[in-house]
């Protein structure tokens, strides 16, 4: 595949694949997501590879999710006008972040916001910039992630601040972010993909089998999410046709403050 909206490298046994959508804030659009799952299968297959970074391009955002100004009144929908369930195949990019029987490591180098945020939480590691955010914002703009964005979440950092998250849409800090079990590192912005690198040469030292099965023993306490997330986005492809739903998306395009209170009728 001849990529456009990501940059992949292979160097010395790492992948780095690398959203490369900065006018935008590497949100993701149906073209990036299938870029991104592609990137990842070939990692996969490919033996010299032993270990998979994600990260953004620029200075200011990770991956802020989807993009609005791709999302149509039923979902995310290509140029072609075909559409699977909600536009975007961010259940199968999820799975391929997860069964790849290589640790993925998430370099977070700024905003890791809304589908970004569920992104770097299904990587194996997290390394932040110390100007890196972390938040939710599904609810604000008439969407949400109802599988592993938040049930594996809430396994990650516990019940209370994965609702917390979900149910305020704040943002949170790359040492908060830490402290709450979010994040493995935090390192000075400049230094983020030097220390990546670090990471993933003492991964490259360790047994590539003994990693493989390690990574599937973590996954298989957690693997029920997977379908509690195709229940996830059974449910979304109803909701994004929602005069509610689309009241959030068309508030962000035109910068007006929401107003879901309307709906509490």
């Amino acid at each position: 595949m001849a990529y456009t909206d990501i940059l992949y490298e292979k160097v010395n046994g790492m992948a780095i694949i690398t959203i490369n959508r900065p006018q935008v804030y590497n949100a993701f659009r149906p073209k990036t997501v299938r870029e991104l799952i592609d990137a990842f299968r070939d990692a996969w297959d490919d033996n010299k590879i032993g270990v998979v970074v994600l990260t953004g391009t620029g200075d200011k955002a990770f991956c802020v999710g989807g993009d609005q100004k791709d999302r149509g009144d039923d979902g995310y929908s290509e140029e072609s006008g075909l559409t699977n369930g909600i536009g975007l195949e961010v259940e199968t990019l999820h799975s391929a972040i997860r069964n790849i029987p290589k640790p993925v490591i998430a370099a977070v180098n700024g905003y890791a916001i809304g589908g970004g945020h569920v992104l770097h939480v299904v990587c194996d590691l997290t390394i932040a910039s110390d100007q890196a955010r972390f938040g939710q914002v599904g609810p604000k703009v008439g969407s949400y992630d109802a599988g592993f964005g938040s049930a594996y979440l809430a396994r990650v950092i516990g019940e209370k601040k994965a609702r917390e998250i979900w149910f305020l849409c704040e943002q949170y800090g790359a040492e908060e972010a830490k402290e709450m079990g979010l994040v493995n590192k935090v390192v000075p912005h400049e230094k983020l993909i030097e220390e990546t690198k670090i990471w993933c040469e003492k991964i490259l030292d360790k047994s590539p089998t003994a990693l493989k099965m390690l990574k599937y023993s973590f996954n298989a306490d957690s693997a029920h999410i997977e379908g509690i997330t195709q229940l996830s986005m059974g449910s979304l492809v109803m909701y994004y046709s929602s005069e509610e739903a689309l009241e959030g998306r068309n508030a962000f395009i035109e910068k007006r403050p929401v107003n879901f209170r309307k709906y509490r009728r």
